[in-house]
């Protein structure tokens, strides 16, 4: 039977008297939730501190954050709930957001197009017309290129430790249950010893660059970081680049690989976006102006296939939300996609149709959360999307793609969102193999 407003809680599933509902959640976790939503509206409890909201406009409030009582997800092995550490690494963060941030904005982010678009025709050529997994291919490149964006010519090697980091955290994402961090598991080893390795070089390259003075040119963003006023410390600046490498590796990498999918799957969308990279001649505009169908297309995509389908934030504090009394350290746990296939907010929700981007028309409200919303939106969601509206438009250029299982490889709810196990071959389109990179815009 449900819980009632025990305690003024949303009602929920009362699940398994001793493991609660995580066997059946971990199950089949995208099923479990459309159930309950189902059953119990736009928030239910999930346990005693857990509840999913699915309500567009809540989701934005608890994102935009405007009595500042939530914080972003804590971190793993936390399992003291340490609240007034995670309130003070999140003023920590915001204030390095405000450094960083004209790093990454549209401006910035033009600067990289040439090498972004040279770097997808790199891994992509060394294919070389084999049949490849789509996922594992998306994060050589997008690994690539981030660590490229944030560390130029002292980037290599990074790749590297980012693939690292994927395989160490995946024995995670296929549980919701946690260990203590003292138990000697191997993953948990495996786990730690890539996080110091990561941080350790990171820090390397931050002080070898900094005790050099010297300028990368093109200039990438560790420059940015060292020339911030006011000035940033060592480990400010590595933790802000750890966070963006993370961030602008899995993310970009899920959703392109999403994209493949749809252009394995829809030829003649594939040729539209070929017909218009073709056509695109002013070299100096942003995607949005030159490439106006790539750009709706991975829209769509992240409307359909968000990379990240489930966000959390933790109360630190008692605050209300939807007419729910939320206690400190209550997790509320939000679901874009669910809310990106809600037909209360989107007509055809189910229906793949990049023509609802058309001439740049807005989401509906609050219903479009791809990156997040309010202080703490993705920082890097300018950067993301250009480069992914590029990598569409020159795949679609250069490239037939045929996949042997995308009717098959269905997206999988586990860590970012992506169609795991998607196999595909490039082939070179007729006459489009020598076709020129974008300039740097």
């Amino acid at each position: 039977m449900p819980r009632g407003d025990e305690g003024r809680r949303p009602s929920g599933p009362r699940g398994h008297w001793l493991m609660g509902n995580t066997p059946e959640y971990d199950a089949d976790r995208i099923g479990f939730l459309r159930r309950c939503h189902r059953e119990y509206g736009d928030v239910f409890s999930y346990d005693e501190r857990t509840v999913f909201v699915i309500d567009p406009k809540l989701a934005h409030d608890v994102l935009a954050d405007p009595s500042r009582s939530f914080v972003t997800e804590l971190a793993p092995f936390d399992t003291g709930r340490n609240l007034g550490r995670a309130v003070s690494q999140g003023n920590s963060w915001m204030s390095a957001r405000r450094s960083v941030w004209p790093g990454l904005n549209h401006t910035a982010a033009g600067l990289a197009d040439g090498r972004t678009v040279g770097i997808l025709d790199t891994v992509i050529d060394a294919a070389a017309g084999r049949e490849v997994d789509v996922l594992t291919t998306m994060r050589t490149f997008t690994a690539t290129a981030i660590a490229d964006y944030c560390f130029g010519p002292d980037a290599t090697g990074i790749p590297g430790l980012l693939a690292d980091n994927i395989e160490a955290t995946r024995p995670f994402a296929g549980t919701s249950y946690q260990f203590p961090a003292w138990l000697p598991l191997r993953r948990h080893r495996r786990l730690f010893r890539v996080h110091r390795q990561t941080v350790e070089t990171l820090t390397g390259i931050v002080r070898c660059r900094r005790a050099s003075g010297t300028r990368t040119s093109p200039g990438d963003l560790l420059d940015f970081l060292l020339a911030a006023d006011p000035e940033m410390s060592d480990p400010a600046v590595t933790a802000t680049l750890r966070g963006i490498l993370m961030g602008g590796h899995g993310v970009p990498a899920a959703a392109l690989a999403s994209i493949v999918r749809e252009l394995a799957a829809r030829p003649r969308l594939a040729a539209e976006l070929a017909a218009e990279a073709d056509g695109s001649t002013n070299r100096t505009a942003p995607p949005a102006a030159r490439l106006p169908l790539a750009e709706a297309v991975v829209k769509e995509v992240l409307r359909l296939y968000p990379p990240v389908w489930l966000m959390t934030r933790t109360a630190h504090q008692a605050v209300e939300l939807g007419g729910w009394p939320l206690r400190a350290g209550d997790d509320v746990l939000l679901n874009p996609y669910l809310i990106h296939r809600d037909p209360r907010w989107w007509p055809r929700p189910d229906e793949f149709d990049p023509g609802r981007w058309a001439a740049g028309q807005p989401a509906p409200g609050a219903a479009y959360l791809p990156f997040g919303a309010g202080p703490r939106v993705c920082l890097g969601s300018a950067l993301t999307m250009r480069q992914l509206t590029l990598a569409t438009s020159r795949l679609a250029q250069r490239y037939t793609i045929d996949s042997p299982n995308v009717a098959t490889a269905v997206p999988e709810f586990l860590g970012r969102l992506a169609p795991v196990g998607l196999r595909a071959r490039f082939r070179p389109s007729a006459g489009r193999s020598a076709a020129a990179a974008p300039p740097s815009s």
